[in-house]
């Protein structure tokens, strides 16, 4: 079955969906890029005898081959002394005990975000050692000093050439799966990389994210580590630049694609992707924790950092200072993509409260979401919430039954099912019984917190890795809200569509999301254009519908910037106004869009 015969009008001839979408970083810093090993160097050196700086702190992210990096910068620059900062660590089982509360015992998926911070992890007489090491060497000698690691800017004394190692956190996740990472203090690569992404969501990620926004204006330079053979260093004004420039106009994060058991083939077909992998079943296209910024140099050169970079250096004009004030420099909206055309079901699953995200995660909301249905098969259903006349009990041991391999779960006796249609929206606030039946794509909106779905029943299948994958029952019968029935999915959750405002080639349509979520959607179609302004909150849209559409500034203040079919955009809260109107004169465009419901 080919996703071609779900797309009237737009084909598979000449794909659009941009993979690798940039922002341009200002004339008057285009040129402070080094390309290349030798050129990083050169560059390094260079600034190194300009400075007069007599230590050079590499700070590295989790994940980064500081190994490899400490071994060519000591053969490159023939400093006077090289520190590994990993020595400054506290000992693997010192470590181990810090973070144990953290990791949730032997959970082997869930934990709780540390409050940790780096300095936790370094070992007092260790870090003075290195400090006085330090110090005796300046006094011997004119040629610079290294330290490279982790920690490294905690080991630097004040003053020294301070360089950020970077990545995006996708880089890291892919390099556990490889065996190539270690977990922040520890080397423990070729641990099971389930279990260093845990270990990196709950840990390492947020202390390492403390010490990147209290250094990030302190940088000297920013090193572009995604591809190790071939790194890209930028000076720390380009940076913050490129991410002041960001904030002026609408832009795109680089979406990444991924394949699982439940995967399907509309995303390779229609985004173009290659063959390789058996399928593609996500696409996280709006996920600035996970996702990565191209930023555009000269000579169309691309330097790729984490998209998180710029929610921390500009939070308010990114957000607007309401959600900012109420989320803090946290993106709080989330779409990806779900595609399960030719593929099987989702996990048949339920979200936490935000009550029991608090206490047992350290959550400050949870993920209310709903799906999108940007394109469905004949015969498609989207599961939510449960049967009529259901009882709890009995479905969870059901479940149980199930999850020890003595059956099969019996979806039809317990779980409600309704016909999925494209354009359709269905509204799953935390708590309610869902998953998308196979033939569907699936567009989801959703609060940030992504990783915290309690799976109840997997359809007796096996992960990738060809083991199981963890169920979630117990968790989930303590939130799992059973007055959420068929009667009320259909009345309260089923294409809640209003129509709220129309003019001249367009109308607006407000789709939800729930009353107990704090994400409002709206759907506008239109064959001319339409007026929108963020007022003062970050705008994330889909183009639902149509092959391409233009946004643009009514005052001239960004360039006309090109979306495509299927591309989701942020639209910061610092543009206000702006228009939307098709590429091709009057063919008929819709866009989604989300934002965070705001206080009268």
């Amino acid at each position: 079955m080919s996703a071609a015969s779900y797309l009237p009008g737009l084909g598979l001839r000449t794909p659009n969906y941009d993979k690798s979408p940039v922002v341009a970083v200002p004339a008057t810093h285009a040129a402070e890029c080094s390309v290349g090993w030798d050129a990083v160097i050169f560059a390094l050196r260079a600034r190194i005898a300009a400075s007069g700086a007599t230590v050079v702190a590499v700070e590295c992210y989790p994940g980064v081959h500081d190994d490899d990096l400490r071994a060519r910068l000591t053969e490159a620059l023939a400093p006077a002394l090289t520190l590994d900062a990993k020595d400054v660590f506290k000992a693997p089982a010192a470590i181990e005990a810090l973070i144990a509360p953290d990791l949730g015992g032997n959970d082997p998926v869930f934990g709780r975000l540390s409050t940790l911070r780096m300095e936790s992890f370094l070992d007092p007489a260790k870090l003075a050692a290195a400090r006085s090491r330090l110090a005796v060497v300046r006094e011997k000698s004119a040629a610079p000093m290294l330290v490279v690691g982790p920690a490294a800017s905690q080991i630097a004394p004040a003053g020294a050439l301070l360089v950020y190692a970077d990545m995006p956190r996708w880089e890291g996740q892919l390099r556990q799966r490889r065996g190539e990472a270690d977990n922040l203090g520890v080397r423990n690569r070729g641990l099971k990389a389930s279990l260093q992404y845990k270990r990196a969501f709950f840990v390492d990620w947020r202390v390492a994210d403390r010490l990147k926004r209290a250094t990030m204006v302190h940088w000297d330079f920013l090193l572009d580590t995604t591809v190790p053979a071939a790194p890209k260093l930028i000076t720390g004004a380009a940076h913050l630049a490129g991410l002041a420039a960001a904030v002026q106009r609408p832009f795109r994060v680089v979406p990444f694609f991924d394949p699982g058991p439940w995967g399907g083939q509309w995303m390779r077909e229609v985004c173009a992707l290659p063959e390789g992998p058996p399928n593609y079943a996500w696409c996280f296209d709006c996920v600035p924790e996970e996702n990565s910024l191209l930023l555009e140099f000269a000579d169309g050169v691309r330097v790729e950092i984490p998209a998180i970079n710029l929610v921390f250096q500009q939070p308010v004009r990114l957000l607007g200072e309401a959600v900012h004030g109420r989320f803090g420099a946290e993106f709080p909206i989330r779409f990806d993509f779900l595609d399960t055309m030719q593929g099987g079901n989702l996990s048949f699953q339920v979200h936490p409260t935000t009550e029991y995200a608090r206490e047992h995660f350290g959550l400050g909301y949870t993920q209310d979401e709903s799906y999108y249905i940007l394109d469905a098969a004949p015969g498609a259903e989207v599961y939510l919430g449960c049967r009529n006349g259901v009882e709890g009990d009995a479905m969870i041991a059901d479940l149980e039954a199930a999850q020890r391999g003595e059956k099969a779960f019996d979806e039809a006796r317990f779980a409600a099912r309704f016909p999925a249609r494209k354009h359709d929206h269905f509204l799953i606030p935390a708590g309610t019984l869902h998953c998308s039946g196979a033939g569907s794509m699936v567009l989801e909106i959703s609060a940030t917190p992504y990783l915290f779905t309690f799976k109840l029943w997997d359809w007796n299948r096996l992960g990738l890795d060809g083991l199981p994958r963890p169920v979630n029952v117990a968790r989930g019968r303590e939130v799992i809200d059973w007055a959420r029935d068929e009667d009320y999915a259909r009345a309260r959750l089923v294409n809640q569509v209003t129509e709220i405002a129309r003019g001249e080639g367009w109308s607006e349509e407000r789709t939800g999301l729930h009353d107990a979520e704090f994400i409002e959607t709206r759907r506008h179609w239109f064959t001319g254009p339409v007026a929108h302004d963020t007022r003062d909150g970050v705008n994330v849209l889909n183009l639902v519908q149509g092959s391409e559409v233009v946004v643009e500034s009514p005052t001239g203040a960004f360039a006309p910037f090109p979306v495509h079919y299927a591309e989701t955009f942020i639209v910061p809260a610092a543009v206000g106004a702006y228009t939307i109107r098709p590429a091709v004169a009057g063919q008929q465009c819709a866009t989604l869009k989300a934002f965070v419901r705001t206080r009268a």
